[in-house]
């Protein structure tokens, strides 16, 4: 009975998972930029059945999204969004669209911030609220001495770095992929050159001899057909039948 109970509490589960997979939906939208009037096509998803499913998918599209304080233009930053509006946003396409639009300028937006701002920045802060609404707070100095610059300018070249190191590993699993992707195909080239040789081979002559006895001259002749259907084309065979 345990045994059952147990099967049945997984079947359950693995239920449970396709259900909400499967209300997850993926749709095309052009997205605002932060450079006037140009857009670019993006895949958006909505339909998930909690908030913490949401976030994530967000944080593998804005890994600075609630994940503290991150390095942008080597400028100390935080990205905060409000978990009530993640929860309106996730089975929201309309509004969904809206803070991705959001999100995937603020990297732009740091970058004019920091080359438009007077003095050195010392740190970067976007939030947004319950209601979508979105603060920005930006903290700055004249840095005489050029120390915090230096700093920034540090951490600006790590994360240039951590930057190309991900664009590097992002290609290789690609071509790793599309390798194995040749790998398959080259595969299953060779089985149906097999399947094609078995084929031919299948269709060249073999000889068979078949001989039956009997009174009937028609029952002997239905024998022999009958037995011949039935051999093996690979093999000679000889039969002597009595009618």
């Amino acid at each position: 009975m345990a045994m059952e109970i147990s099967a049945y509490n997984n079947y359950a589960a693995n239920y449970t998972n396709s259900k909400k997979e499967s209300n997850v939906t993926t749709s095309t939208v052009e997205l605002k930029t932060s450079t006037s009037g140009v857009t670019k096509t993006e895949q958006i998803k909505t339909g998930f059945s909690n908030v913490n499913d949401y976030s994530k998918y967000l944080q593998d599209k804005y890994s600075y999204m609630n994940t503290g304080t991150t390095s942008m233009e080597g400028v100390p930053t935080t990205v905060t969004v409000s978990s009530a509006f993640l929860k309106k946003c996730m089975n929201d396409p309309e509004k969904a669209k809206y803070l991705e639009e959001n999100l995937a300028g603020i990297p732009d937006c740091a970058k004019s911030a920091v080359s438009g701002c007077q003095g050195t920045l010392t740190n970067l802060s976007y939030n947004v609220d319950a209601n979508g609404n979105i603060s920005v707070a930006i903290s700055g100095t004249s840095d005489p001495d050029g120390k915090i610059a230096k700093e920034n300018a540090e951490r600006k070249a790590k994360e240039k770095k951590e930057s190309e190191e991900k664009a590097a590993k992002k290609r290789a699993e690609k071509k790793a992929e599309e390798e194995k992707a040749a790998e398959r195909r080259a595969k299953k080239s060779e089985v149906r050159k097999e399947q094609s040789e078995k084929l031919v081979k299948s269709k060249e002559t073999h000889n068979f001899t078949v001989s039956a006895v009997g009174t009937d001259i028609k029952a002997v002749t239905q024998n022999l057909i009958d037995v011949s259907l039935s051999t093996s084309d690979s093999a000679r065979i000889s039969f002597d039948i009595k009618a």
